[in-house]
């Protein structure tokens, strides 16, 4: 399979590869990347509300300039800055429920490497591949045993966190409790004890995933503000600030999100 093309302000091309069918494992997304004929990169990670794998193949990269291999990145990691030149990865995108299975341990808003948290050789097992296809369904089938072997949420954990994805944010915690049959204090320990950041938080950053993409396609801060739930526009403001440490327009033009749409859409039949 060819990546896809993607380029922006027709300077910088990257190829994407994307699986041609969804992944067997529920909360698993991944997406292939390669940037040949990208002089450096130099990008901010927005904040996104799952647990990120980079399984690096080539050269180390500079993740807030700490040099390193293979990383994993946690809910809502702060500041996080990737640099690097001929990069290729596999990233994937782990629902928190899943990660807390694979990988044993929360890791909210840290960036750590792949074998602080995951002793694997899994990284030399793709570089050894050519096809991305073939690449997808071994991490896939490395995922689905760490996943079978793993500790599973709490069910009232992982409903809480179905409903906070479902309604984009725009839930109440105490509605939350009263619907899984737990205190609202039990829920809050349990939720952020296996999740690894509160049912609140956890609100925030789906609410702001949401009100950024809403941004990067072009809608404007007021009506966004108005339809994601914020009181006004200068609270939208303030929230982007806290999870993307910018403004909601740097924010809409961040080149992380402008790749969302083709690596990150639903699974499509490969031309070749």
């Amino acid at each position: 399979m060819r990546p896809a093309e993607w380029a922006r302000d027709g300077a910088k091309v990257w190829g994407i590869a994307v699986p041609t069918r969804p992944s067997r494992l529920p909360g698993v997304r991944m997406a292939g990347f390669v940037g040949d004929t990208v002089d450096l990169v130099d990008l901010t990670v927005v904040p996104y509300p799952a647990v990120t794998l980079f399984l690096n193949l080539r050269e180390r990269l500079l993740v807030n300039d700490v040099a390193r291999g293979s990383v994993v990145a946690g809910l809502a990691p702060q500041g996080m800055r990737v640099r690097g030149q001929g990069i290729e990865c596999v990233q994937i995108r782990l629902s928190p429920t899943v990660a807390h299975a694979v990988l044993g341990t929360e890791l909210s808003g840290q960036v750590v490497s792949l074998e602080d948290v995951w002793p694997t050789d899994l990284p030399d097992r793709l570089r050894a591949l050519n096809s991305w296809n073939d690449r997808f369904s071994l991490v896939e089938a490395a995922l689905g045993k760490r996943f079978e072997a793993g500790r599973t949420v709490d069910a009232e954990v992982a409903f809480a966190w179905q409903r906070v994805d479902a309604h984009r944010g725009q839930v109440r915690i105490d509605q939350l409790a009263d619907e899984t049959g737990w205190s609202r204090k039990r829920l809050w320990s349990r939720f952020r004890g296996q999740l690894g950041l509160s049912p609140k938080r956890a609100a925030r950053l789906v609410r702001f995933d949401h009100a950024v993409h809403r941004l990067a396609a072009g809608e404007s801060p007021a009506s966004v503000a108005a339809e994601s739930g914020y009181v006004d526009q200068s609270h939208l403001h303030h929230e982007v600030k806290a999870f993307a440490g910018v403004t909601p327009s740097a924010a809409a033009n961040a080149p992380w999100l402008a790749v969302d749409e083709v690596a990150w859409a639903r699974p499509r039949r490969a031309n070749g």
